[in-house]
């Protein structure tokens, strides 16, 4: 039966509830927000009235049965799924499900390296094993692309009691892999195919847009409503194939997100999802647009190069999604996060983020022509300002790892901490990265290399918001005790 995309339940059911006077003897304890006057000062009357907790007219995220199931029903519909999940606790727990729901213990999964730190959150809990298929790597660029067919069908071969494929898709940056002939190879080799589609929100509504996960035949897809979809922070989507049970997916869903889902994410989800299946098509159009004449404009300036379609490969660059703004500056004698940096600085803009050589400007729905001709104006004057020599300039952004122990025996054994420097040859317990984007330089389990020091050091030099190790000032790693 076709769904009705212009119902938004769970945002109906607050305004229902909002109009029956209800007296509250239940959490949140702010009590429609008479209790903390600076919250409804902060956030305005209407905001703090929605945040309400689970009851049988608006339903319950655990177990949903009534509105929360509609809007759920509708998000599947809308995103050509088999079901939808309405996720509360950002694409990081959306990603940790789906990884947690088919690999268990010992188990294996191939996926590239440069995933996102949630990725190897879950094989940490999980104790999965990974099989790395390294990525290609630009050498000018300097950023990991997507996986090559050939590398997937030989990680394949060589472990071919692996239960799933784990695919980026697309990375940060815009690059997709070739999802299709990727799902088709794992099934014939009966496995899963999963997708992080973290930054892929659009490609389920625009136009000439790479392809989603679902319609590639994915069987899992981590979506992240909140980046390109419009929705508030943290909330986000699962979205599953018709091979996956949903009631177990739910079951393992509920391992670890709350039992109080905030009803101010739930509702940004039904409503953005409800804008996007009505005015997706067209707002995304506008996105391309607006990201097509940001490159023109930008490549006129000189010293930088704003990539896309024209990198494709056809393998490890099967796609490029044009709505991603990524932007090489190497050439000009600045790292990424440099441009960032002043950016922020002098101009008062904030991009996305910035890495060794190129940085990331996110556009979306809420973007517009005038803000974007400021962006193109700020960096004309800071070639002018900062053009430097490009030599002694570091690029690499993948490095191979050397994988010692799995991610969750390092995690879990017995460690030492060292000063950084005494910390070569050893296996690292923690994570290292730079956020965002948050691919881990080092995870638990990897062999601590003089290439990976130095590239730390030069990542804190230039500026890069390096997280992950229990010393906030990376001057000290764990490691695990005499390995």
């Amino acid at each position: 039966m076709e769904k009705n995309q212009h119902r938004a339940p769970i945002y109906e059911a607050l305004e229902r509830f909002q109009k029956m006077r209800v007296v509250p003897f239940d959490v949140p304890g702010h009590k429609r927000g008479r209790g903390n006057p600076e919250l409804v000062e902060l956030l305005g009357q209407k905001c703090v009235s929605m945040d309400v907790n689970s009851m049988k007219p608006l339903d319950n995220l655990c177990h949903p049965i009534s509105v929360i199931r509609e809007a759920e029903e509708l998000a599947a519909d809308a995103f050509g799924a088999a079901h939808a999940f309405l996720m509360v606790g950002g694409t990081t727990s959306a990603v940790q499900s789906m990884v947690l729901s088919v690999v268990k213990a010992g188990e294996k999964i191939i996926l590239p390296r440069n995933v996102h730190r949630s990725v190897m959150g879950a094989l940490v809990l999980c104790g999965a094993i990974p099989v790395y298929v390294n990525p290609d790597c630009d050498e000018r660029l300097g950023i990991p692309l997507g996986m090559k067919l050939a590398d997937v069908k030989e990680a394949i071969r060589q472990n071919p009691d692996a239960k799933a494929v784990l695919v980026n898709n697309p990375t940060y940056y815009g690059i997709c892999s070739d999802l299709r002939a990727i799902v088709k190879i794992a099934h014939e080799n009966g496995m899963y195919c999963l997708a992080d589609e973290a930054h892929g929100t659009h490609f389920y509504f625009g136009e000439n847009l790479p392809v989603s996960a679902m319609a590639a035949g994915a069987d899992m897809a981590a979506v992240s409503m909140h980046k390109s979809g419009g929705s508030l922070t943290q909330s986000s989507f699962l979205l599953i194939g018709p091979a996956m049970s949903e009631g177990h997916v739910r079951q393992i869903i509920n391992l670890t997100q709350t039992t109080s889902g905030s009803y101010l994410l739930l509702s940004s989800l039904d409503i953005s999802r409800r804008n996007l299946a009505i005015r997706g098509k067209e707002a995304f159009a506008k996105v391309v647009e607006l990201a097509d004449y940001a490159r023109e404009e930008i490549n006129a300036i000189g010293g930088y190069y704003a990539f896309a379609d024209e990198l494709k490969n056809g393998d490890s660059i099967y796609d490029f999604d044009r709505t991603k703004l990524s932007v090489h500056t190497l050439d000009m004698g600045l790292a990424g996060i440099e441009v960032y940096d002043i950016l922020r600085d002098e101009y008062d803009i904030q991009i996305e983020f910035g890495d060794l050589g190129n940085f990331l400007a996110y556009l979306s729905i809420g973007d517009r022509q005038r803000e974007v001709e400021r962006l193109v104006a700020a960096l004309a004057e800071i070639r002018r300002r900062y053009e430097r020599d490009s030599m002694g300039m570091m690029s690499q952004e993948y490095i191979a790892p050397d994988v010692a122990v799995s991610p969750h025996a390092a995690f879990y054994a017995d460690k030492e901490s060292l000063p950084i420097e005494q910390t070569e040859g050893r296996v690292c317990s923690e994570f290292v990265m730079c956020y965002p984007p948050g691919i881990p330089i080092l995870t638990p389990g990897e062999r601590i290399t003089r290439q990976i020091l130095d590239y730390i050091h030069y990542a804190k030099e230039k500026g890069c918001s390096m997280t992950g190790p229990e010393d906030p000032d990376i001057t000290r790693l764990n490691v695990l005790k005499g390995a």
